[in-house]
């Protein structure tokens, strides 16, 4: 509900900002009320206390106006213009930036389409995953040039938000008492397996003061590139968190909308520019915890409609059951997908990877990106002859086993992408499954020269520096005896992840009955 003295405020905006003689748009959050009115967009704090967020007096809103105005410019250049007070003049009078009393403050902003918020574009279908791959550059950016705050434990950090939780659900009646408490039995368990790992990342400097509510709704497109926006400025602790615990906000609103395949693409775009695969076992439990944190958010909302809002309480329960399922316990598998260019390697990984393992799905440890950071240039660049001779092919492969390796020993699922046409590489990576004592899945993707010569030729953009000679040259080999499971090239890529995900999930079964002795 809007606290009484707002209620002064809300109608002298509504006056003060019509455009001949038609009221402002007003749309309203659990903590902001906003008034869109011409080219201008006005956000007003709600004088709202919870357990999160404290608007509770003129002070605070006004503060809060000014750090969002702050925190947010960098990152929405233009976008921000300022605070504008709201005052009474001593004729009781209210107005913009007077001389009197100041009852409260907003935001101006400028206003935008708002078709480019990237959660207008979910609904219409129009994210791509060229958008996908720039908004994780955007997000990588942002972390980097985010200040590191080295006071306090990783897994303190988590303990904090999980306390925020669950006085979050005590709010609403959404939730039975033993659905909350089975839960968060199940956030306590999981943090106890990951307390090393995440007090780890706090001492390597990966908190920081992050952008802290980064969903689609908070990202728009300027100029066509993705930009962020609306970052928490209201609660220094609840941004003060491990970068991917940030970047699990986006993840898991992309997963819950149905876009496991762009979930998957950020994570592994995120990963590939920052070298942050130390922390992958944190995903899935950094995403339930922003599933649960949406599930008692929406709950709140619940209760300030009276309770009658079943949209709202479906939604609250959307949110609650996947966070239960990103509860689950991890489990280690290794896919290698080999074959020559043109192949569809890099296409069927993709296709594959949002498939299998917890969510956000494996990571892809893909042969050309490596060979392209390891000469320190962005993936679309072309790299010289010289960058693929045997001895700088032998690094990387060495480097694709030593970062399956470190995926698979925090139980994640891997899918290692790379020509593999040289025995002594495929052992390579076969032992890497061996040394982890988990199942091991080898696929060669077979295809006429043809269809090979084909699809080279017609290749543009992307990270492969294959051209017809490198084709040539891989053909005038031959197919060698090659001991993995062997996949027809010309298929659909969905039909070929359907086979190696049934497969999976059959050797996986037998692999669970082997470790239980049954």
């Amino acid at each position: 509900m809007i606290a009484e003295d707002q209620l002064e405020v809300t109608s002298f905006l509504e006056h003060a900002l019509s455009r001949e003689g038609e009221p402002p748009q007003m749309m309203e959050t659990h903590i902001s009320r906003i008034f869109l009115s011409g080219d201008r967009v006005y956000k007003m704090k709600r004088a709202v206390l919870l357990p999160y967020v404290d608007f509770s007096t003129v002070e605070k809103r006004q503060a809060a106006c000014l750090k969002e105005v702050e925190l947010n410019g960098p990152t929405a250049p233009g976008i921000y213009l300022g605070v504008r007070k709201i005052t009474r003049a001593s004729d009781g009078i209210l107005c913009f930036d007077g001389e009197g009393q100041a009852i409260d403050a907003v935001v101006e902003m400028k206003r935008f389409d708002q078709s480019r918020l990237l959660d207008q574009l979910a609904l219409s279908g129009g994210l791509t995953s060229t958008m996908m791959t720039a908004l994780a550059g955007a997000v990588v950016q942002f972390h980097r040039q985010a200040p590191v705050i080295d006071d306090r434990g990783g897994a303190a950090n988590m303990e904090a938000v999980l306390k925020v939780n669950e006085e979050g659900f005590a709010t609403s009646h959404v939730f039975t008492q033993p659905e909350v408490q089975e839960l968060t039995a199940l956030f306590r368990r999981r943090l106890t397996t990951l307390t090393m790992l995440l007090d780890k990342r706090a001492m390597a400097g990966k908190i920081r003061r992050c952008h802290g509510d980064l969903h689609l709704r908070n990202i728009f497109l300027l100029d066509g590139r993705p930009c962020l926006f609306d970052c928490i400025e209201f609660n220094d602790e609840l941004a003060t968190i491990d970068i991917l615990y940030d970047l699990a906000f986006l993840l898991m609103d992309l997963w819950h909308r149905g876009y496991a395949d762009f979930a998957n693409l950020v994570m592994n775009r995120y990963l590939d520019e920052t070298g942050e695969d130390d922390g992958f076992a944190a995903l899935p439990f950094f995403m339930a915890m922003r599933a649960a944190v949406r599930a008692h958010v929406v709950a709140t909302q619940v209760e300030e409609a009276g309770g009658g809002a079943p949209t709202l309480v479906s939604e609250a329960r959307s949110y609650f059951a996947l966070a239960h399922s990103l509860l689950q316990s991890p489990k280690a598998d290794l896919i290698a997908l080999g074959g020559f260019s043109g192949s569809g390697k890099s296409t069927l990984a993709e296709r594959l990877a949002p498939r299998i393992g917890l969510p956000p799905g494996a990571r892809i440890i893909e042969s050309d990106r490596i060979r392209k950071s390891m000469h320190g240039v962005p993936p679309e660049t072309h790299l010289p002859q010289s960058a693929y001779r045997s001895e700088v092919s032998v690094k990387v492969y060495q480097e694709i086993s030593w970062r399956v390796r470190l995926i698979l020993a925090q139980d994640g699922t891997v899918v290692a992408d790379a020509v593999f046409d040289k025995a002594g590489n495929r052992e390579l990576i076969e032992r890497a499954a061996d040394e982890k004592g988990c199942p091991f899945f080898g696929f060669w993707l077979d295809a006429d020269a043809a269809l090979l010569w084909q699809r080279v030729e017609a290749r543009t953009g992307g990270s492969s520096d294959a051209t017809l000679d490198v084709l040539a040259g891989q053909l005038s080999k031959g197919r060698r005896a090659i001991g993995w499971t062997k996949l027809d090239a010309a298929r659909r890529p969905d039909e070929l992840a359907d086979e190696i995900q049934s497969q999976i999930a059959v050797k996986d079964a037998k692999f669970v009955s082997m470790a239980a002795g049954i």
